[in-house]
């Protein structure tokens, strides 16, 4: 989970540095021949530098600015694991010169050549790391359980069915019968209740601001709780390679007070437009959304339509036919994102 965020939190730079490509590719730079391999690969270590070295750009957007309890626990536990790995780095690089230098020759160490053993420095090599793997296994172990994704964080939670598709997003409101393409709206301080699937490849969905990662897959359901505990805009993304639109497949998740969030759901029944099964057909096509779509309504049962399209028989008890099949999802991925839209 956490090197998932810290891939989460350099990719900023990176998506800046696939866009500035992706402007120059069929420009002069071309035309210079191995230049751009170099030129290439210097602007990827920048990109990936600017991330690390660069605080106002590394940080913003990451699980290191916690907007909600999850994301805070995951910064604790961060925390605390690499206190814990202090304990074995910094002795090394403190203790390693020294010994170095007291036994180079012509040094003050005493040559020993028949020694073989000592009590005190067995138990430190031996005791050291069984204590560090007992505390790393105990933390990892507590954090395990209490960051549970599937785990309720309160009642009467928000549930937001949420459909990952190629290069974008689809949230689906049962209770509130709206829904959104790339835009994540979310009261402030109430338990959310996020329910995933898939309706072209497996996909990784993260808010690193709010929550950590969970993977949302074609044919099944998986689930993801959070609450934010402060209002503004947080970027959410996906983190799991489906083509060249990936580095753009990002979504604005918006936290709003409990009556501006009543408002925004007001609005948007108000001016959106109606979701159907065709309406749904013509977004499984790859493609790029620039700006989030607001839907007034959409067809009741639509999740579960979308995972029976995977997997039919699961569904049958439910009463949920499976959608007819549309072309293949990957069938556009020749082209760039720029084309797909």
């Amino acid at each position: 989970m956490i090197s998932v965020s810290i891939r989460a939190f350099l990719q900023p730079g990176f998506v800046r540095y696939l866009r500035m490509r992706g402007r120059t590719r069929n420009g002069a730079q071309q035309s210079q021949g191995g230049s751009v391999t170099l030129r290439g690969i210097v602007g990827l270590l920048a990109a990936a530098v600017s991330g690390i070295a660069l605080p106002g750009t590394a940080y913003a957007g990451s699980f290191l600015e916690p907007a909600g309890p999850i994301a805070s626990a995951q910064i604790s536990h961060f925390g605390v694991i690499s206190a814990l790995m202090l304990i074995v780095i910094v002795p090394m690089f403190v203790v390693l010169p020294i010994v170095l230098w007291r036994y180079r020759r012509g040094g003050k160490g005493t040559y020993r050549p028949d020694w073989e053993f000592n009590w005190g420095l067995e138990i430190l090599i031996w005791g050291v790391p069984v204590a560090l793997v007992v505390a790393l296994g105990t933390a990892l172990w507590r954090q395990t359980i209490e960051g549970d994704p599937y785990r309720a964080l309160g009642p009467n939670p928000l549930v937001v069915e949420v459909v990952a598709l190629d290069w974008k997003f689809l949230f689906l409101y049962p209770e509130q019968g709206v829904a959104t393409l790339d835009l994540l709206a979310l009261p402030e301080g109430r338990p959310i209740t996020l329910k995933l699937t898939s309706g072209t490849v497996m996909q990784s969905f993260i808010i690193p601001q709010l929550a950590g990662q969970i993977y949302a897959m074609a044919g099944m359901q998986t689930q993801l709780n959070l609450i934010a505990d402060r209002t503004g805009d947080f970027t959410g993304r996906n983190t799991q390679y489906n083509g060249l639109g990936f580095a753009t497949q990002s979504f604005t998740t918006r936290v709003m007070s409990p009556d501006a969030f009543a408002s925004w759901v007001a609005a948007t029944k108000a001016q959106g437009t109606a979701l159907d099964a065709d309406g749904y057909a013509k977004l499984l096509p790859s493609s790029v959304v620039n700006e989030p779509v607001l839907y007034s309504q959409f067809t009741p049962g639509l999740f579960d339509q979308v995972m029976a399209r995977f997997a039919p028989g699961m569904f049958q008890h439910h009463g949920h036919a499976a959608m007819p099949a549309p072309p293949a999802p990957h069938q556009g991925h020749d082209h760039t994102p720029e084309a797909a839209q």
